[in-house]
């Protein structure tokens, strides 16, 4: 299935949201998700499966000064 990542089309088996971070090395990270327009609490990771066409965003949160 396909979902886009920060703008970029990726092709990915059907997962977990949690699985697919863990996949690219941003669990433990500070990082913001937004899944179709909606930001995803880090307490929902593991039960929100994605779906061919969703649309993700992901930030990190950097601390400055």
């Amino acid at each position: 299935m396909q979902v886009s990542v920060n703008g970029q089309i990726e092709e990915i088996q059907a997962q977990s949201l949690e699985s697919f971070l863990g996949s690219k090395l941003l669990l433990g990270h500070r990082i913001a998700v937004e899944l179709n327009g909606e930001i995803v609490p880090k307490s929902q990771f593991s039960s929100v499966m994605l779906m061919d066409g969703d649309v993700l965003e992901i930030v990190n949160a950097i601390g400055g000064g």
